[in-house]
């Protein structure tokens, strides 16, 4: 059997959403000491909705896949759907993962919810009750 899926090595080969929004609402940067992994996820918020969404994660090859992934999985939905967003939800998209792999995924869910909650502090006005 395989270590990986096919998706976690398509999303690792050619990971979607790579880059910097310069004028980003909200930003969003977990590490994990343990492994070395760093994750940084760029938002774009129009009308309540995430209009835009790119990442630059240091990492493995299963940290990218899942920052990939996550970023496709949040990509123009409303900002209350991407709060949403699980570790899980993110394995579930890849096909699965190791399960020493896992805590990838949880990186790539704290990642989006770091920068919705900098978007929430540059505009108090936009939360809403969850």
């Amino acid at each position: 059997m395989a270590l990986y899926s096919e998706k976690v090595m398509d999303h690792f080969r050619n990971p979607r959403n790579v880059g910097v929004i310069e004028d980003a609402d909200g930003v969003g940067e977990v590490g994990n000491a343990k492994c070395g992994d760093i994750m940084k996820m760029y938002l774009k918020i129009v009308d309540d909705r995430i209009e835009d969404v790119k990442f630059e994660t240091f990492g493995c090859g299963s940290a990218i896949a899942s920052s990939s992934m996550a970023t496709e999985l949040i990509k123009g939905q409303p900002v209350s759907e991407a709060m949403k967003l699980t570790n899980q939800a993110v394995a579930e998209a890849l096909d699965g993962l190791p399960a020493y792999k896992m805590h990838c995924s949880v990186l790539a869910e704290e990642a989006i919810k770091n920068a919705l909650e900098d978007y929430y502090t540059k505009n108090p006005d936009k939360r809403k009750e969850q």
